[in-house]
């Protein structure tokens, strides 16, 4: 278990989106991305200055994302960098025909970590639907198979919507053979192109919090949620029933820290610089072009705020958990654009209301 670094000073999690170019039409697609570069990307120099001060931040994790990070001829150059300067790279491509087993191999001797694929349903039509493309499913399967014989550690990211949460078990059982370091799963926020009406509501979402702790207990790989805080509320609670737990920290498992949430802990960078909490909140704390990215992390109105749970309103301010949880704080912003409002997916009622409530009757 790493030590967890003061979350107001250093992220634990830094997220780079390199390029918004990608071959792909993913139906939920948070960066609504496109077919061609932007002329106002990065460079090649700008990234690598940029790498440095996340190296200078002393940040454990580094993800190279997009859009899809092979439509960027340097990706390469970058992640041979970044590894050079003693970071421990990850990239999360697109499964298109980019994704070949040579990419992967020049990754990999570039000095890749991690490689994350996306995998959105347990059979082709459903993931493929998906993403867009016909074809992608299998090309996520062969990319499995290549960073398996390269000894590349494997995430596994699952978008969960109205449309695949059917298919739940059946994804952990695909995932239960392929010796994956972390399946990470994303829980909707309707941004980008993503739908409101394929989110799942507050029911649906602690009904897959059931499920997802069931697959947990089998203990195949370690199970994470991505906009879907609520979750460490729900296995504190399966704690204090004396359920069996998974990890030393319910809501760490393996190595991650308590409390990572978008601004504290985690810090996304856009393609031409824009620094955000999260890739799903849409709210800018600065520019690297113009700033620091540790001024803007550590000094922005919005980190800071966010990085105050007391700050919270509605039933979000006074929950007991807000301290470990928090809330989505994108999901928040999407649904009522207040990024300090309640998130509208949890279900769970603070025992601070539900005592006034007795009260008062």
């Amino acid at each position: 278990m790493f030590e967890r670094p003061d979350f107001n000073q250093t992220p634990w999690v830094v997220i780079w989106e390199v390029t918004q170019a990608c071959g792909l039409a993913c139906v939920h697609c948070r960066a609504s991305a496109r077919p061609l570069r932007d002329p106002r990307e990065l460079s090649t120099d700008e990234g690598k200055r940029l790498l440095r001060e996340v190296r200078a931040m002393g940040a454990p994790v580094l993800v190279f994302t997009g859009g899809d990070p092979l439509e960027r001829p340097d990706i390469y150059e970058l992640v041979s960098y970044s590894a050079s300067i003693g970071l421990a790279p990850a990239l999360t491509p697109s499964a298109t025909p980019r994704l070949t087993e040579a990419a992967v191999e020049d990754l990999k001797k570039a000095g890749l970590v991690r490689l994350a694929l996306s995998l959105d349903g347990a059979i082709a039509e459903t993931h493929d639907r998906f993403r867009g493309i016909e074809g992608s499913f299998e090309q996520t399967l062969s990319a499995v198979g290549w960073a398996r014989r390269l000894g590349l550690e494997i995430q596994i990211n699952t978008t969960l919507t109205r449309t695949n949460q059917h298919e739940l078990e059946q994804i952990a059982e695909l995932l239960s053979a392929w010796g994956i370091k972390t399946w990470s799963v994303f829980f909707l926020v309707p941004t980008g192109r993503a739908r409101y009406q394929d989110m799942l509501n507050a029911v649906e979402t602690e009904n897959a919090f059931e499920r997802l702790y069931a697959v947990a207990r089998r203990d195949l790989f370690p199970v994470r949620t991505t906009e879907a805080l609520h979750y460490r509320r729900f296995l504190l609670q399966r704690k204090k029933e004396g359920a069996p737990q998974t990890a030393p920290n319910p809501w760490a498992p393996r190595g991650l820290p308590r409390g990572v949430s978008d601004g504290s802990g985690f810090v996304f960078i856009s393609h031409i610089g824009d620094v955000f909490p999260s890739g799903f909140l849409p709210l800018s704390g600065g520019n690297i072009r113009t700033q620091p990215l540790a001024d803007i992390y550590r000094h922005s109105p919005i980190f800071r705020a966010l990085r105050d749970h007391d700050q919270l309103r509605g039933k979000c301010g006074i929950c007991e958990f807000r301290h470990i949880c928090g809330g989505s704080r994108a999901r928040a912003y999407a649904l009522t654009g207040d990024w300090l409002a309640s998130d509208p997916t949890c279900l769970y009622e603070p025992a601070s209301r539900s005592l006034g409530k007795v009260a008062s009757s």
